[in-house]
């Protein structure tokens, strides 16, 4: 392949501003590729900061946007198009729409804890508690102070991140989504619901709004790659439920930034970590709950409700799997197996601790593993 063949267009440079224009963008495009018989590839980074301009043919019309650009250009058999961008202004679920059927959506996610550590290397447990606070965000590596990283993710969280949301979908309660946001990094890994924000908003904050706000903000923290939602499901009656549900952030550092380094549950943010991470793997994950029935104190028969911490699947492959800072406690480790055992049934089911013991497997047929290998070794549930 010549380089010519490759066309870089990035529209944050000074040198291809004028590509903003998607009327220029797609007449220069076309110049280099139409009539050749090479084949060509043109990669436009950010996306987003593309502009709409008017239609000189129809002034009064509808304004002409990248995706007019874009729908132009696949006219052309010889060129491959790859778009990125990377923020709220441009979600690619509005890109699918444009163009359904005709492209594919990439996300591109946080670093994982693997790709962490095979640029910083030394011992796993010092590298694993610098990702437990500070996270994956790749630029963060080549942050040299606390101070560095603390700033870079703060002013990351509020000028990227927030004013995109509020200017996107013109959020006339700023305050709200930020008390909102608050609340989401506050309550990792726990169930919740717009109801049940809207009545802690007014309880607490004195803030009075109305539950249907809240889902919309919900769903603009989630479209904006803030924040995951992983719905609760019912593992022996194979049904979800439609509330409460749990929210994980995409990025443990901007949560943990967000709350000015103050609330570091080591449990919480492990299972926020785990839940990255099987994300990362394409995996969807559920909460799940089973119903198992157990004598009481009394003697008598009542039922309990569990909850496993992940149901995972991936086509053909489905695990249960459990977060467990430690299983060293019999009461501790007997919480945590009930309500695996409690499915009876024959998917495979793993405890994830944080521990230095090699994988293995108990009595029940669960399998035992350690965090840092867990999360460095893909393969590894698959013993």
């Amino acid at each position: 392949m010549k380089e010519e063949q490759i066309i870089t267009i990035e529209l944050d440079l000074a040198k291809d501003i004028k590509f903003r224009n998607p009327l220029l963008l797609s007449s220069y495009v076309r110049e280099k590729v139409e009539g050749s018989k090479e084949e060509f590839y043109l990669f436009v980074d950010e996306i987003q900061m593309s502009d709409e301009v008017t239609n000189p043919y129809n002034e009064g019309g509808k304004k002409i946007t990248f995706y007019d650009a874009l729908n132009d250009l696949r006219s052309l058999s010889n060129l491959d198009v790859y778009v990125t961008g990377s923020n709220s202004k441009m979600l690619s679920k509005d890109v699918m729409t444009e163009f359904r059927g005709r492209g594919d959506a990439v996300e591109v996610y946080p670093l994982s804890f693997k790709e962490y550590y095979d640029f910083v290397g030394g011992d796993k447990s010092e590298a694993y508690e610098e990702y437990a606070l500070y996270g994956g965000m790749p630029l963060i590596i080549s942050k040299k102070t606390d101070d560095e990283k603390y700033r870079y993710l703060s002013t990351l969280f509020t000028e990227l991140y927030f004013k995109d949301i509020i200017e996107r979908y013109k959020i006339e309660m700023p305050d709200v989504i930020g008390e909102l946001t608050d609340d989401l990094c506050s309550s990792i890994g726990s169930l919740t619901n717009a109801t049940k924000i809207a009545n802690t908003l007014q309880t607490v904050k004195n803030i009075k709004v109305a539950s249907h706000t809240i889902s919309r903000y919900l769903e603009y923290l989630e479209e904006s790659f803030l924040f995951r939602c992983s719905k609760r499901y019912d593992v022996k009656g194979k049904k979800y439920f439609s509330y409460p549900s749990k929210y994980y952030c995409a990025d443990i550092g901007l949560r943990n930034v967000r709350l000015n380094l103050r609330q570091q549950e080591e449990t919480h943010i492990m299972e926020n970590i785990i839940y990255n991470e099987l994300i990362t793997r394409g995996y969807s994950v559920d909460v799940g709950v089973v119903e198992i029935y157990e004598n009481d104190e009394a003697g008598k028969r009542r039922k309990v409700s569990c909850e496993i911490d992940f149901v995972v699947n991936k086509g053909a492959k489905k695990y249960y799997i459990q977060s467990a800072l430690s299983m060293n406690e019999p009461a501790k480790a007997k919480t945590e197996l009930r309500p695996l055992l409690g499915t009876k049934d024959f998917f495979k089911k793993i405890v994830v601790s944080k521990s230095s013991m090699k994988p293995w497997i108990d009595e029940d047929g669960i399998v035992h593993l350690g965090l840092y290998d867990f999360l460095l070794d893909e393969e590894l549930i698959n013993m």
